[in-house]
């Protein structure tokens, strides 16, 4: 069985920060490539951020700054810390994990099913 489970999400302001966790039921995580996607309604699905494997790191330009990938592979979990937030961040945020390949959401095998990140003006 493989499960990601995303939690963390919730309301808050703009300027405030969210810590967004995932947790991974996958044997063998510390081989797997990470990432942050997000989706607003009536938008794509975007990547936000990535860790592979090999603890090479990746952001979108819209959260390069204020976001932070980080994961642990003795807990099987990955974190997103998200500062500064902004109204536009506003959407579901999900985890992936890619057995092979990283960046795109075809390069992922496995998501969560989402945690939602609101922020208010």
């Amino acid at each position: 069985q493989v499960q990601l489970v995303e939690s963390g999400g919730g309301l808050v302001q703009a300027g405030d920060s969210l810590r967004l966790s995932c947790a991974a039921s996958i044997r063998s995580f510390s081989g797997y490539n990470m990432a942050w996607f997000r989706q607003a309604p009536g938008k794509e699905r975007a990547f936000m951020a990535g860790i592979t494997w090999t603890f090479s790191i990746a952001y979108a330009d819209s959260v390069k700054g204020r976001f932070t990938i980080s994961r642990d592979n003795a807990k099987n979990t990955v974190y997103l810390q998200m500062d500064s937030l902004k109204p536009e961040d506003t959407a579901e945020y999900y985890c992936a994990a890619s057995g092979r390949g990283a960046g795109s959401a075809a390069a992922y095998d496995y998501w969560g099913q989402g945690t939602q990140v609101t922020v208010s003006s």
